[in-house]
């Protein structure tokens, strides 16, 4: 404990030091890209090099207890505080956002989309990074929305200005959306805070820390909690997206670059579900037992939703952005359940998510790049032209469908499992009913990930694109030059990107007790009121 209680700077290190690389990097010239470049991966690699020591030094033994935790005065006012901590909840997503980055740095060193200025692409990158560690350390409530909301407007950016020719429209959608969840999620916080002080014996004790909500929010009137509840629902349920919240997700994806889309689908969208889990749940656990029933039949409508969307998609990157859709909804099923089953299966398929169709907009980004098109009608024979690529793709496709021996398996199997038996209270007849339509939802999964990939890699590659054939692709050839014979495979960037990632998939999908474990102790400590 000693330990811990001296190396409190270290969550601060870690979270802040992206805006010190950012500081830097403001006194670099445009024209120097190169040192733009460095510095951009050298403070990726240095935040991510303490995050991997906060994790050695992280005590899994009590890995329920919040660890790291330090808390001063910030704007006394309205009583809020900088206090910050790490418990297994937090500790696999803060450590996926900085490996997120870094690789996608890496990733960028030679995929820097136009127009160029590379050196204001990194720096919102990084300022990403920050919002997005700060966001799962936070453990006071104006805290975590300060960084909850600082991730949106360089997202705003990397669509706007990097992204396809309706980037403008998709760039205001999101935004548009975003901050609508976000307006009611910040009433239902300060509602929280205003009801639990009225109703304390200490109020002058009140504040907006975690710990004060978890002590005092279950004493909220109910009515009081369902409607507070419901402002923090739509708040998270926008971000996850949740159905019917979802409309600006597949029309981001499609606009922005493909590092938009990775950190997009890899992180943010994790950041609503981790507020079910580290917020709405515990703070009114009266609230989420009538919610849980909504919750349950909203994550199986998006499930079934985002699997057909799938079936109905032309372009392959539209086709990834619904499949998102489906998966975030195994996570908020389990979510749903209230069992210690169902949030370690949503915590871990958080990841395993986070990781496979993080490879997926990777792999749709490099597709682009050599084709200049993501229309499947367009794309063959990635395995006779590019087979590297082919057989990645192909990889990725069986991770996300949830093949046993790959981590995708993991975050759906343990979710459609765990809603057999949900909390008490919750209706056994409702949920096996969701189980089933969820079991469903898996079978449409293979449909639409197997036939994008035969449609993709096997057969001929077509003549547009280098395949046999003769004057017709001569012509083509000629009438657009991008389009030559000659296209490469897997490059040296993008391998050293998209190891980490592969491994990762193969290594949590055979031993996923690596994860479980650290998850499985602050989750069963949280899920407890719900065994009473």
């Amino acid at each position: 404990m000693d330990v811990l209680q001296n190396q409190q700077w270290l969550l601060s290190l870690g979270t802040f030091l992206p805006m010190v690389g950012v500081l830097v990097m403001l006194f670099i010239p445009n024209r120097d890209e190169a040192m733009v470049k460095g510095i951009a991966v050298l403070t990726a690699a240095a935040t991510l090099a303490v995050g991997v020591y906060t994790a050695a030094k992280f005590d899994y033994g009590h890995a329920a207890r919040l660890q790291f935790f330090t808390t001063n005065a910030w704007i006394r006012p309205i009583r809020a505080t900088y206090t910050i901590g790490l418990d297994g909840i937090s500790l696999p997503l803060y450590l996926l956002s900085m490996v997120i980055t870094l690789l996608v740095m890496v990733y960028s060193w030679d995929h820097v989309p136009a127009p160029g200025n590379p050196k204001a692409f990194f720096i919102l990158m990084l300022v990403l990074q920050t919002g997005m560690a700060g966001t799962f350390i936070a453990q006071d409530l104006i805290l975590f929305f300060v960084f909850f909301e600082l991730v949106l407007l360089p997202m705003y950016f990397m669509i706007g200005v990097w992204g396809g020719d309706n980037r403008q429209y998709a760039s205001l959608k999101f935004f548009l959306y975003t901050m609508f969840g976000s307006a009611l999620m910040l009433v239902a916080f300060i509602a929280l805070f205003v009801v639990t002080k009225n109703n304390s014996a200490t109020p002058e004790l009140a504040s907006f820390k975690f710990q004060w909500f978890i002590e005092n929010g279950g004493g909220v009137a109910k009515n009081t909690a369902i409607w507070i509840f419901a402002g923090m629902f739509i708040g998270f349920a926008v971000k996850v997206p949740m159905f019917p919240f979802h409309t600006w997700l597949p029309d981001a994806h499609t606009e922005a670059p493909t590092q938009g889309s990775v950190i997009l689908a890899a992180i943010l969208l994790k950041l609503g579900t981790y507020g079910f889990v580290r917020i709405a749940l515990p703070f009114l656990p009266q609230a989420a037992v009538k919610w849980a029933p909504v919750i349950g039949v909203l994550a199986v409508i998006g499930i079934i939703y985002g699997a057909l969307g799938c079936l109905a998609q032309t372009d392959m990157k539209r086709l990834i952005a619904f499949s998102s859709v489906a998966h975030m909804g195994f996570v908020m099923l389990g979510i749903s359940t209230l069992t210690t089953l169902g949030i370690d299966a949503a915590l871990f398929g958080m990841v395993a998510h986070g990781l496979i169709t993080g490879m997926l907009f990777f792999l749709a980004g490099s597709v682009k790049e050599r084709y200049h098109t993501l229309q499947i009608s367009r794309l063959s024979g990635m395995l006779k032209q590019m087979p590297r690529l082919g057989w990645i793709l192909g990889f990725c496709a069986m991770a996300s469908l949830g093949l046993p021996g790959l981590a995708g398996f993991w975050g759906e199997f343990p979710a459609i499992l765990s809603a057999y038996s949900p909390a008490a209270g919750l209706s056994q007849v409702l949920f096996r009913t969701l189980m089933v339509i969820a079991a469903v939802g898996t079978v449409l999964a293979a449909s639409y990930l197997l036939w994008l990939y035969q449609r993709t890699a096997f057969g001929e590659p077509t003549e547009e694109f280098g395949g046999h054939g003769s004057h017709a692709h001569a012509a083509g050839a000629a009438a657009n030059p991008e389009h030559h014979d000659d296209i490469e495979d897997v490059k040296i960037f993008e391998w050293i990107a998209w190891t980490p990632l592969l491994i990762a998939i193969v290594v949590f999908g055979v031993y996923p007790q690596l994860m479980f474990k650290i998850f499985d102790p602050a989750v069963n400590q949280l899920t407890a009121v719900f065994r009473k």
